[in-house]
């Protein structure tokens, strides 16, 4: 199909109306989709962050104690 302007190119040979719109429907929905992915991204970084530190305040010990550095060290050397 040739168009000899813009504004026939624009008009879809009357339906222009319906192309238009659906590109745009078909637009805001892919626009749609990329958003809520990012936000379902993002809220499963989240869970998965609230978890792990729930799991590490579970294993954290009750009591103050000194870590002792890692490594092999004489015997009777402590630090």
């Amino acid at each position: 199909m040739t168009w000899s302007s813009a504004s026939e190119f624009w008009a879809m040979g009357g339906y222009g109306v319906y192309v238009w719109g659906s590109m745009g429907v078909s637009a805001a929905l892919l626009a749609l989709e990329v958003r809520l992915a990012r936000v379902g991204r993002q809220q499963a970084l989240e869970a998965v962050c609230e978890a792990m530190h729930a799991e590490h305040e579970d294993t954290a010990p009750t009591t103050s104690t000194v870590a002792q550095p890692a490594g092999n060290w004489p015997s009777g050397v402590t630090s």
